[in-house]
């Protein structure tokens, strides 16, 4: 019997966990302000959303629209959080920075990680504003604890970046270097999309607003999740 595929679900708070969680969500990911594309929750939250559910959470380090951390004050802001969270129990991440040139801020997410001392982290969808997708792969794949890409493929979303996602799928299964962390597809993402992602041997899928139906002011739906649960597993 083959490992199912990861199902991951964007939560806002204890009401969407509890749903994703019923609909059939693997892990969740944890931010708030959807406006900004997702910035770090509260520390209140996290503590919230773990004492409702016992499925992985990734914690949103993030604390402004787009990439860039903001030197130094922003790092020196971001370590702050990172470590505020690992205090309150949050052990997997969610991160990712690049330069001005569209090249990874190394600076900043190995200070981070320092500061995350060991936790499992995913590099999100930033690498789908970088310059050179590959060589940043191979800038980062000796950092500790990266296990996962969350990515469209492109920065208009997975119809667009879909021929990319396939080629780096394949590219993992040939094992090529920097290739080695999870897949997670995850950007505009559709149920259509999946027949040709899951053919390809990826297995990881990331959804939030299409777990909504009312929208990023409604709460995830369990039905909603399930029917994604559904596909992927079928």
């Amino acid at each position: 019997m083959s490992k199912r595929a990861l199902l991951e679900v964007i939560a806002l708070d204890a009401e969407d966990a509890v749903a994703a969680r019923n609909g059939g969500a693997d892990r969740l990911e944890l931010v708030t302000d959807m406006a900004a594309d997702g910035l770090t929750p509260p520390r209140e939250t996290f503590a919230k959303i773990r004492a409702a559910v016992d499925i992985p959470l990734r914690v949103m380090l993030r604390l402004a629209d787009g990439f860039a951390a903001g030197e130094p004050r922003g790092a020196d802001a971001l370590v702050e959080v990172a470590r505020g969270l690992r205090a309150e129990g949050a052990d997997e991440f969610v991160l990712g920075f690049l330069d001005a040139d569209g090249t990874p801020d190394l600076v900043t997410v190995e200070r981070l990680i320092a500061e995350l001392d060991g936790c499992r982290w995913t590099f999100h969808r930033a690498i789908d504003r970088a310059a050179d997708r590959d060589a940043l792969r191979k800038q980062l794949a000796d950092l500790p604890g990266l296990d996962t890409y969350l990515t469209a493929g492109s920065a208009a979303g997975v119809d667009d970046g879909l021929p990319t996602l396939l080629a780096e799928a394949a590219a993992g299964a040939r094992g090529e270097p920097g290739y080695g962390a999870r897949l997670m597809v995850g950007g505009g993402l559709r149920l259509e999309h999946l027949g040709a992602l899951l053919a390809a041997g990826v297995d990881a899928f990331h959804i939030g607003g299409a777990a909504r139906p009312g929208g990023w002011a409604g709460s995830v739906s369990a039905d909603a999740v399930r029917g994604w649960r559904a596909v992927i597993d079928a």
